[in-house]
């Protein structure tokens, strides 16, 4: 009987970078089960809404209107799963077993990764790097970075370098 292949977990947000990390997990680790995780943020429609019902002057004339607030967040749920699905049929075509699991984000896109590779134990947290350092990367924030830093979980960091692709 062959040894179990470990169970891999995906931060997918459909990048360059994204896809990079995939194809290189599939060298690693061919025909492993993975989970593409796609992290979204609900409660974006309320900032949406917000911005929609302002003055000139920034300030809000009107409360947001909940159902602007629930249409934003339904968009941007379906193209979190779009996105996951576009992913795992990237990883089959690759010779792994997927599953798409879109997520919301509770806390902070590192933390919401985090959780989820606990609960599917996964043996591997996978996720891209766009390679910036410096101040660049300081300013921006990095959620391989985090996601490195609060992981107990083995992670690979693939690395492009810093200018391709996204």
């Amino acid at each position: 009987m062959p040894p179990a292949r470990p169970r891999l977990l995906l931060g997918y947000d459909g990048s360059d970078v994204a896809r990079a990390a995939l194809r290189r997990a599939a060298e690693l680790f061919p025909g492993s089960p993975i989970v593409i995780v796609t992290v979204w943020e609900p409660g974006l429609g309320a900032v949406v809404a917000s911005s929609a019902g302002a003055d000139a002057a920034g300030t809000l004339a009107l409360p947001p209107d909940p159902r602007l607030v629930e249409q934003v967040d339904r968009v941007e749920e379906d193209h979190a799963t779009a996105v996951a699905a576009e992913g795992a049929r990237l990883a089959r075509s690759l010779g792994l077993d997927a599953e798409p699991h879109p997520v919301p984000d509770e806390a902070h896109v590192a933390d919401t990764i985090v959780g989820v590779a606990g609960e599917c134990d996964a043996a591997v947290v996978v996720v891209g790097s766009h390679g910036k350092s410096g101040l660049r990367a300081r300013l921006l924030g990095s959620t391989s970075r985090d996601v490195l830093a609060r992981c107990p979980r083995p992670v690979l960091v693939v690395r492009t370098p810093a200018g391709s692709g996204d």
